[in-house]
């Protein structure tokens, strides 16, 4: 099968969650600053799920740039992507409109974690199909962000009921760590042409 409507598929997903996420920040009635103040937990909200989402459709566009096939293992490792990230619209506002309180932070962290363990699966199934000396399988070599994610999650999904700021600051510091750009599958890739 070519992997042509699977990116296609996955981008529209993306792009309705974003587009979700962004509908549930409410217009204030008022014109003041004031008026702004309780929206800014959702707003922070919003923000880091929009770096999050950002970073597995960079991550996901990278790693079907060098697939060559898709099989229909990885057609539902894809699907199971999507649907945990397409969770994270409710995680995103309940977080935000109970400003950062212990039971939404842990289902946020929740969220992300099944998010990152669905992540390897599909790349491992993308590896599996291409084989163990693939762009894919050397590039992405010992991974240590993608283990030390998962970790830093359930680290803060824990501590979400001992302080909630400290978890929600951990899931910041996860989603900085993705930002400073990766390019083992670029580099990979470029060698390989």
């Amino acid at each position: 099968m070519e992997k042509n409507r699977v990116e296609a598929f996955s981008d529209g997903v993306i792009a309705i969650i974003i587009t979700i996420m962004v509908l549930e920040l409410k217009v204030p009635h008022s014109t003041d600053l004031e008026s702004l103040r309780h929206l800014l937990p959702i707003f922070l909200s919003y923000v880091v799920s929009f770096i999050y989402v950002g970073i597995f459709w960079n991550n996901h566009h990278h790693m079907f740039q060098i697939t060559k096939k898709v099989t229909g293992g990885i057609l539902w490792a894809n699907l199971h992507l999507l649907f945990w990230l397409s969770l994270m619209p409710f995680a995103t506002s309940w977080v935000g409109e109970n400003e950062l309180t212990a039971l939404p932070s842990a289902i946020y962290g929740f969220v992300l974690l099944m998010a990152a363990i669905a992540y390897f699966i599909l790349e491992r199934s993308i590896i599996a199909q291409q084989g163990a000396n693939s762009i894919l399988a050397r590039a992405v070599g010992k991974d240590w962000k993608g283990k030390l994610s998962p970790v830093a999650y359930l680290t803060a999904m824990a501590l979400a009921f001992v302080n909630p700021w400290f978890a929600n600051g951990i899931y910041i510091l996860v989603a900085l760590m993705w930002l400073i750009p990766d390019r083992r599958i670029e580099r990979m890739l470029a060698k390989s042409q």
